[in-house]
């Protein structure tokens, strides 16, 4: 029997050849899928941690928050002192020594160098709170932060802030709100002074 004439190579029959084979397909499926697939899972996963980050700020500004309410960071006399937890008591504190006291609190997920805080006290009235914006041109701006935890009776209102740094940014997927890929995180929390 004679051997078949040996096929000619031309480019149409290699694309018929190519289009016939469905061995790779799966592969190159994959591979046209997997960046949109991952992209989109390491997104999700970094918004769930940033969530995360935020509840837990919240709680912690709501806990450091309460030795204010109860008149523990103020003092009987109204001294400034050093804010430290000694057998369940506070004693009273300023701006810096209360930041040490919150980032006592704070689990390792938190740089404290980058927290900032912030305490105001109002008149004895809800109507009388005003909240400044600390975002300027894309940047946090913190030269308006203070510490003045009232006396009693008075309105006080207790802010946390932090640059909470964001990975995943490509896609049209803008979670930050600050320049340089960063998110501000806030955890506000406002009361009444107990009459200590």
């Amino acid at each position: 029997m004679p051997s078949p004439a040996p096929m000619r190579f031309t480019l149409r029959n290699a694309l018929r050849r190519f289009r016939g084979n469905r061995r790779g397909s799966a592969v190159v499926e994959f591979a046209l899928v997997a960046p949109m697939f991952f992209a989109l899972l390491f997104a999700i996963i970094e918004t769930a941690i940033m969530f995360f980050a935020s509840q837990v700020l919240e709680t912690v500004t709501q806990n450091s928050a309460r030795v204010i309410l109860t008149g523990q960071a103020q003092g009987q006399n109204g001294s400034v002192a050093s804010c430290q937890v000694t057998a369940g008591v506070v004693s009273p504190c300023d701006q810096a020594t209360f930041k040490t006291y919150v980032c006592s609190q704070i689990p390792a997920m938190f740089d404290c160098a980058k927290l900032y805080v912030d305490v105001q006290s109002y008149s004895n009235s809800f109507a009388s709170v005003t909240l400044n914006d600390h975002v300027t041109n894309g940047a946090f701006d913190g030269s308006g932060l203070g510490y003045n935890a009232g006396s009693a009776g008075q309105v006080v209102v207790v802010r946390l802030f932090y640059e909470w740094p964001i990975f995943v940014t490509g896609l049209g997927y803008r979670l930050f709100n600050l320049n340089s890929n960063k998110r501000l995180l806030v955890a506000t929390v406002a009361f009444q002074n107990e009459p200590f």
